[in-house]
This record gives C-alpha cells, sequence and structure tokens, in this order.
C-alpha cells in the first residue's frame, strides 16, 4: 500500500497502481475496527452501531473498490449498507438516517478519472481526518500482511433515493415558480442525482454532461474557469435564469449569473447570509479565510455574527457545530446548512438559491453586482521549497498590518489584504489578496510575485 494516498482530509490515489482492491480491503477493515473506538458504551449498544454505509461514485473501479471495501468491512465483524452510486452529500444523510457509527463514499472527487479513493465519516456524519481518526486508520491498514478474513459481518442494499429526495425538497419553497437553468454536471453523479431528486418540479434543466462513460469531457473541477465554457455558453444561448457546475461527486458547485460571468463562490455566500439571518436573527455564519471582507461585512450588516475559519470541510463543520451556525460558504464551492446536520450540500444549495431569487424577483447580476466592490486575485499557487520559512518572511516584511495565523498567515491593511496558506494536497502555497480597486490589487500582487517567485 502507498503510504502517499492518505492526505489530511481523506484518502485518494492512481487506480490501480496507488489504490487497489487490496488497499481498499485493508482500509475497510481498519476503518471497521476504529470507528467504533469513537463510541460511548451506551453508543455501542444502540441499533446501526456495528454497521457502516458504504456509497460511490460514477467511475468504472469504484464498483470494485465499494465490493473489496465492503468485504474488508464485514472481515472486521461490522454490517454494511450498501446505497449504491450516489452523491457524496447523501453518505451523511445516510450515516443519520441509519443511525450508523460511520459511511465511507469510494470516490476521487474533481481529480481526473484515473484516481479513485475515500471519504471516510463517522457518526452524524463528522468528517474522519488527519486530526480525527485518519491517521489511525493509516497505521491500522499498513499493518496488515494480508487480505484473509471471513467475512461475518451481514450486508444489505438500500437505495434511498426517496428519502433523500424528501429531505432535500424540504427546503424548497412554494412560491418557487417556473425557471430555466443550465447545469453541467461535469459527467459525475450530479447528472444521476439531479433528475431523480428535481422530477415534478417547476425546474426545467438544460443539462450538459450528465452522462457516465467513463470519462470527464472536462476536469471536474468547477472552481477553475475554463471547465465552466459550455455552461456560460448555455445560459446565454438558452437564456437561462442561471447557470451551475458541480464538480465529480457532486458536494460542490459554481455558480454563473444570466450573462454567463461566473459568480465568486464567497460572494454567494454573501448573497446568501441576509437570507438566512432573516430566519434566523444573529445567527453565525462561517466562511473561510480566503472569502472576500465583503462576506464579513454583509453578515454584520444584517445582524449576524461573522465566524472567520479555517479552510477545509472538517474545518468548517465543526466550526458550524461549535458556533451554531445557520449557514456556512467556502470559496471552493462548498455551502453548510444548520438543517442539513451541519454539513454541506451542493444540491440544497441549488434549492436555497432558487428560493432566494423567487423572493428577490431580480436576476442573480442585478444581486450580486452590489457585491463586487473589491478586487480580488482569486487563489494563485506557488511552488516553494520550504513553504514554513516563506510564510515567515513574509510575516516580517508586512508586520505593520494586521497579522493572524488562524490559517496560514493573513495580513490586513485597510485598503487591502492577503492570505498565504499551504495546500493541503500539493507541495504549494496558495495567495488570495484582495484590493479596494483593480489598480492597488495588480500593485499588490505583483509586490507579492517578487516575493513568491513565479506562480504555477
Amino acid at each position: 500500500m502507498d503510504q502517499e494516498i492518505f492526505k489530511d482530509f481523506d484518502i485518494v490515489g492512481v487506480y490501480p497502481d496507488q489504490l487497489a482492491e487490496e488497499d481498499a480491503w485493508k482500509i475497510g477493515c481498519a476503518t471497521a475496527r476504529f470507528l467504533p473506538s469513537l463510541m460511548t458504551g451506551y453508543e455501542r449498544g444502540q441499533v446501526g452501531a456495528q454497521v457502516i454505509c458504504v456509497g460511490r461514485d460514477m467511475r468504472s473501479h469504484s464498483e470494485p473498490l465499494a465490493q473489496a471495501l465492503m468485504a474488508g468491512i464485514r472481515s472486521a465483524g461490522m454490517g454494511v449498507i450498501d446505497i449504491g452510486a450516489i452523491d457524496t452529500p447523501q453518505m451523511c444523510f445516510a450515516v443519520n438516517h441509519f443511525k450508523t457509527c460511520g459511511g465511507i463514499q469510494v470516490t476521487a472527487s474533481h481529480h481526473p478519472i484515473k484516481y479513485n479513493g475515500f471519504k471516510i465519516c463517522g457518526q452524524g456524519g463528522v468528517p474522519i481526518t488527519v486530526d480525527t481518526g485518519l491517521k489511525e486508520i493509516e497505521h491500522l491498514a499498513l499493518a496488515m500482511p494480508h487480505t484473509k478474513g471471513n467475512p461475518t459481518g451481514a450486508v444489505r442494499r438500500e437505495d434511498l433515493t426517496s428519502e433523500y429526495r424528501k429531505h432535500v425538497l424540504q427546503f424548497l419553497q412554494p412560491s418557487v415558480g417556473e425557471m430555466k437553468i443550465a447545469v453541467d454536471a461535469s459527467n459525475g453523479m450530479a447528472g444521476k442525482m439531479l433528475p431523480l431528486l428535481f422530477a415534478g418540479t417547476p425546474i426545467e434543466m438544460l443539462e450538459i454532461n450528465f452522462d457516465h462513460e467513463g470519462k470527464f469531457k472536462h476536469s471536474p473541477e468547477p472552481t477553475k474557469e475554463t471547465n465552466l465554457r459550455q455552461v456560460k455558453s448555455a445560459v446565454k444561448r438558452q437564456k437561462c435564469h442561471f447557470g451551475l457546475c458541480f464538480d465529480g461527486d457532486a458536494d460542490r458547485l459554481m455558480t454563473v449569473d444570466e450573462k454567463g460571468k461566473p459568480v465568486g463562490c464567497d460572494l454567494l455566500t454573501a448573497l446568501l447570509a441576509p437570507y438566512f439571518l432573516e430566519k434566523k436573527p444573529r445567527a453565525a455564519v462561517v466562511y473561510d479565510v480566503r472569502s472576500s471582507r465583503v462576506v464579513m461585512e454583509e453578515i454584520i450588516k444584517h445582524g449576524g455574527t461573522p465566524r472567520r475559519e479555517r479552510v477545509g470541510h472538517a474545518y468548517v463543520r465543526k466550526a458550524m457545530r461549535d458556533s451554531h451556525a445557520v449557514f456556512g460558504g467556502e470559496l471552493s464551492g462548498h455551502f453548510y446548512y444548520a438543517d442539513n446536520f451541519s454539513a454541506d450540500s451542493a444540491v440544497i444549495t441549488l434549492v436555497h438559491l432558487l428560493n432566494a431569487l423567487s423572493e428577490q424577483d431580480l436576476p442573480i447580476s442585478e444581486l450580486i453586482a452590489p457585491l463586487r466592490r473589491y478586487a480580488g486575485s482569486g487563489e494563485v499557487s506557488f511552488k516553494v521549497e520550504n513553504r514554513a520559512v516563506k510564510m515567515e518572511e513574509l510575516t516580517r516584511r508586512y508586520a505593520d498590518g494586521q497579522v493572524d495565523r488562524l490559517d496560514g498567515v493573513t495580513v490586513g491593511y485597510k485598503e487591502w489584504w492577503f492570505n498565504c496558506r499551504p495546500s493541503h494536497t500539493e507541495p504549494v502555497l496558495r495567495l488570495n489578496v484582495e484590493a479596494r480597486t483593480p489598480e492597488m490589487l495588480d500593485e499588490k500582487l505583483a509586490e507579492l510575485e517578487e516575493h513568491l517567485g513565479k506562480s504555477v
């Protein structure tokens, strides 16, 4: 087993060179041995406590990996509920619906088709990360000498589509009328789930890349503008209300307005925050350190409590629970909801966006326009040999600003700010810069690039 497949938040590797069926068996067995250790004695006696939910995405190798994973789980004496091919957010719903000790989704999310992996969660759908158990699972899996075992745990197949549809559509307001939207599923799980979830609603969807033929027609990473070409074109050509592009496992999305212009996910957070604060006044709203200052300003303006947090779904979900937040958003396209177990969901984001637009009765471009009051660089990556040293140099160079180290280093001035942090997945530094004017942004970005080197 290649130790490099174990990341901070999940397990990802090239199939079958780095991650094959034998590895899946060991990871399944290791997870089944670990998850009960997170439970109290009382919880271990509850129905579902000795069961793990397993789902998968549409990749051709996800099915054999899921079968091997389930065999490993059952060989550890744990039961399995096989919920088939699903979007990743449905796993959190399944774990809570069946009250199991956790779940595993077989997916490589936005990575190229040759990759696969596992996203693991515990009770309540809480993510298992390097800080909460993934390191222990790694140690257990790497120590296993073979994949021989007696699969004594029971297994059953469940289709949660009906229950999941009720859960998602409970948030769709009756006032939402006919809307036409363009949706690029990126040949991922949104192509299966959206027709099932939204059938019978007044929403007309123009389907782009909804098929699953074992390849991606473009990279399933919606935050890269080059991957939005098809949805932008469809929105303008077909006069849609807006467009969406999903990632591979359909837990993230990117929005484009009716003119085909991308809407940054931090701006979407700022747009939706007042909508949630009207329902729960003075509540907390969580956002990540890369987000525009406009997010904090809109939360305060509408009486909420801004909660700034580290980048990463595990950190944001914990902040959601700790602060009893009503809503949260990340620049990467994850959006979180108190009434969805404080978890992220791209399909529920679509529902709330439909609700918000229906209430305002204005095109999304007009609603977003007042929020575009700063100039932002977006996320820029730099390959740096010693990331910690480079961030310390930045801290000293900009010591006259307001410095914090919540995630990497953030330095704030009245007219501009930047965040520089190490990536969780690559040996690079990520830089985000925002300024009052485009001219100032160009000046400050050039200044920082002199120090960090050529972007990649």
